[in-house]
């Protein structure tokens, strides 16, 4: 029996624009390609490599037309009732992996398939008003921000029938809250209406607060470092409550697979026949080129061309003052070795998690108390794996 998806009406929509969107996108490559062609001469070895491409470029663009026509046919029945709005984990993980790639394309287009920022509860999005939280949650006076990574949703914070926030509301008493966000866009967007979102939040919590403790994995630690940052400069009150940040394997001077991707671009653009290929390589939305070296701020991209070649031009953000600050680094190396520093989880290099640099003010500085490397582990691992969560339960037990 073929299990049904739960998508809704809106996501047939998004999803035909985005697919309709694609094949425009290529045929615009070839277009380009063609401009180079005709002033090839036909016998040349560069007209044949050409001809070559353009002929994979067509079959590409037959085979997504066809998936197109294909798919809104397969999809329509499957789709629910207009007004069913059930929590799917499959849709969630989806939508969120779409947004992560092109979420920045999806608010330009306005697609009904990007994110709007929200803290949820359970997949659901909560209404941030003191009567409400009263009434959805069972608050505390401890908060836990749990801030999801790339490509990722809220709920996937739950992984092998774990969940570090319900664990640690179960063992602390920390209210757990979840923040479901857009990782398309650049950080310092997401940075900064979480500042707003976390103001609100503290003016309407039904309780005196006690606690406020942020989680982050992967990017969301790096939304989070925004967040303070931001919210420092409004003058904000909740940085002043913010008692610990927790980063695992948060890739705070970047990650490899993106400077790798700026290095492929970068090699496309030397030949004429290969730079319409380069546009391919440039879909890939705002929030994941900000990986390449870890940038928090508008000024670190605002004016620059963020996929031209280049070094690290960041300006430092030190970790919040006031503010237990720890971190997490995962290595595929199964044991402690010399010289395992430097490997990473597959997607962080340990390095980068645990805020070392070559340059003193960029380094950020983590107490040796504070930092922790759980060897034998990929980067998906840090949210399932009971010697991390120990690792976290004891560090927010501690004074």
């Amino acid at each position: 029996m073929t299990k049904k998806l739960d998508l809704r009406p809106s996501d047939l929509i998004g999803f035909s624009r985005l697919a309709s969107g694609g094949v425009a996108g290529v045929a615009s490559v070839v277009e380009d390609t063609h401009s180079h062609i005709a002033f090839t001469s036909s016998s040349s070895p560069a007209h044949k490599l050409t001809a070559a491409i353009t002929s994979l470029v067509y079959n590409n663009i037959r085979a997504v037309s066809g998936l197109i026509d294909r798919s809104l046919i397969a999809v329509q029945p499957m789709l629910p009732n207009a007004n069913e709005q059930r929590v799917s984990r499959g849709r969630e993980a989806i939508v969120a992996a779409v947004n992560g790639v092109l979420g920045d394309y999806l608010i330009r287009t306005n697609n009904p398939l990007a994110i709007s920022m929200s803290l949820r509860h359970h997949g659901r999005p909560l209404e941030i008003e003191r009567h409400a939280l009263q009434t959805n949650l069972h608050p505390t006076g401890k908060i836990l921000l749990l801030v999801h990574g790339l490509c990722l949703s809220d709920l996937q914070w739950k992984r092998k029938t774990h969940d570090h926030g319900a664990a640690l509301a179960r063992e602390l008493g920390y209210t757990p809250l979840y923040l479901h966000y857009n990782s398309g866009l650049h950080v310092s967007d997401n940075g900064r209406q979480f500042a707003n979102f976390l103001e609100t939040l503290l003016d309407q919590w039904p309780l005196p607060m006690q606690e406020l403790t942020i989680l982050g994995h992967s990017m969301g630690g790096l939304v989070a470092r925004s967040a303070h940052h931001y919210g420092t400069e409004a003058g904000h009150d909740w940085p002043r409550h913010l008692r610990k940040l927790i980063f695992l394997g948060t890739p705070h001077h970047g990650a490899p697979l993106e400077q790798l991707g700026n290095w492929v671009d970068a090699a496309l653009e030397v030949s004429p026949y290969t730079v319409p290929f380069a546009r391919l390589g440039k879909i890939r939305s705002a929030g994941i080129t900000d990986m390449r070296h870890g940038s928090l701020l508008e000024d670190d991209w605002k004016g620059r061309d963020r996929f031209a070649p280049g070094m690290d031009s960041r300006s430092p953000v030190p970790l919040p003052q006031n503010v237990q600050s720890y971190a997490i680094a995962a290595t595929r190396q199964p044991v402690e070795t010399s010289g395992s520093d430097s490997l990473g989880d597959g997607l962080v290099m340990v390095n980068s998690a645990l805020g070392r640099h070559s340059k003193a003010e960029m380094t950020l500085g983590f107490d040796d108390s504070h930092q922790w490397i759980g060897y034998g582990m990929n980067h998906w691992d840090l949210l399932s794996h009971v010697t991390v969560y120990e690792q976290i339960r004891r560090w927010l037990s501690s004074e």
